[in-house]
């Protein structure tokens, strides 16, 4: 059974580790430098990124009733981490700078690929119907509160004092949350999809995770990263330890059982968002500190993934 689990975690993380060492291969080589590497982030972030959360909103499965406990889980389990990390960030985090993306690389989990590629894995058909409406819900809320700490954190380091508005219109404006609203809109209306535009859309998300992730890992700076604060070891910790543990002990209290647990918990462990990285790097922050809570959550979550599965099977309560 461990060596099954073991197995199946290394399957699903690796891939994202290849790419970003083949990220950091293509800057060595000069395929990719740093007019380059802007370039490419702003075309994910301003349409392939979006164009990926519409059509998986747009065309996901339908959730019955029976899954709405789940995703109100999700989503207050998503704001009270998010909280807890805010908190965190002020004592841990000495540059007002850097805070947002602590708390960004903390609680913004990538449920959105690797979180349905590990419940399709482990619970097959019935863990994509049990994540749909929970990735929803968790999807809007971590993009619309990585707006909130980043332009808290970005322009309040500045010394200017952030009011409601600027939070707003991030909020409003920001890419990737316009595609999740309209693509729920679009789901929710029925309207069929054309299978041409259905083609279309599948071309440009296609790309929008690997070359995420090639441009996280074309800014890695792994002496850095070692060299300067523990802001991405605290950060990193958070996403794949400290947030899981919470996340999944929280919803076994709850009653949560079986496949939904399960769920729960692999969904809580995924890999900090390569989005987190992009909307960094839009927004003016550290995307080197970024891509290095990226990288070192792609290669966390592989083990606390397969050592949480052993622990919650062998326990009998998945």
């Amino acid at each position: 059974m461990f060596w099954q689990t073991w197995s199946f975690a290394f399957g699903v993380t690796v891939p994202n580790l290849l790419i970003l060492l083949l990220g950091m291969f293509l800057r060595r080589t000069g395929l990719m430098d740093d007019s380059f590497n802007e370039k490419a982030s702003r075309l994910v972030f301003n349409i392939a990124l979006p164009c990926l959360l519409f059509f998986s909103v747009a065309q996901g499965h339908d959730s019955s009733g029976s899954n709405l406990p789940l995703a109100i889980y999700g989503g207050l389990g998503t704001v009270v981490t998010f909280l807890l990390l805010e908190l965190v960030a002020i004592k841990l985090v000495k540059d007002p700078r850097e805070r947002g993306i602590f708390v960004q690389g903390g609680f913004r989990a990538n449920t959105g690929i690797a979180g349905l590629a590990y419940a399709s894995l482990a619970f097959g058909s019935e863990g994509i119907a049990l994540g749909s409406m929970y990735l929803a819900v968790t999807v809007i809320l971590f993009n619309v509160l990585s707006v909130i700490t980043l332009t808290r954190s970005l322009k309040g380091g500045q010394g200017k004092r952030i009011g409601l508005k600027p939070i707003l219109h991030g909020i409003v404006t920001n890419p990737l949350i316009i595609g999740l609203v309209l693509g729920l809109a679009f789901h929710y209306s029925h309207l069929p999809m054309p299978p041409t535009i259905a083609s279309t859309g599948d071309f440009i998300s296609g790309m929008a995770l690997p070359l995420a992730m090639l441009c996280a890992g074309a800014s890695l700076d792994w002496k850095a990263m070692f060299r300067s604060s523990n802001v991405a070891a605290w950060s990193s910790a958070s996403r794949v330890i400290f947030v899981p543990a919470l996340m999944t002990f929280g919803a076994w209290l709850f009653g949560f059982r079986d496949a939904a647990l399960g769920v729960i918990f692999l969904f809580s462990c995924t890999p900090t968002a390569a989005g987190s990285y992009v909307m960094t790097r839009a927004m003016g922050g550290n995307a080197t500190l970024a891509a290095n809570i990226i990288a070192v959550t792609t290669l966390g979550s592989f083990f606390t993934t397969a050592l949480g599965l052993y622990l919650l099977r062998t326990l009998g309560v998945i």
